[in-house]
């Protein structure tokens, strides 16, 4: 069993900053890819940032230049610097990792429970 914690959501004024993390925790033997998405009432979840287990990273284009997606692999967490955030990041945040459980096995996707970001204009 894999399980993945995300904390530090919460409300914020437009051009605020938060700090997202997320922990994984359980039967873990490496993680590969990290990466958080994000769902808007009404929308599809989306792509905001990922990190390979080779910290290259790829962001949205919507958080470029104020995002800013990290990792610990010691602590096996996953960190999501939002800087300048804009009423339209208002969503619940996901973590997502790629878990090999045991060497040479397959990756799993696994994801968090989700953590509310509300920015008020």
């Amino acid at each position: 069993q894999v399980q993945l914690v995300e904390s530090g959501g919460g409300l914020v004024q437009a051009g605020g900053s938060l700090r997202l993390s997320c922990a994984a925790s359980g039967s873990i033997f490496s993680i590969n890819s990290m990466a958080w998405h994000r769902q808007a009432p009404g929308k599809q979840r989306e792509l905001v940032a990922l990190i390979t287990s080779g910290v290259n990273t790829n962001y949205a284009d919507f958080v470029k230049g104020r995002f800013t997606i990290s990792r610990d692999n010691a602590k096996n967490t996953v960190y999501l610097q939002m800087n300048s955030l804009k009423a339209e990041d208002t969503a619940v945040y996901y973590c997502n990792a790629n878990v090999k459980v045991r060497a040479g096995g397959p990756n799993f996707s696994h994801w968090g429970q989700g953590t509310q970001v509300t920015v008020s204009s």
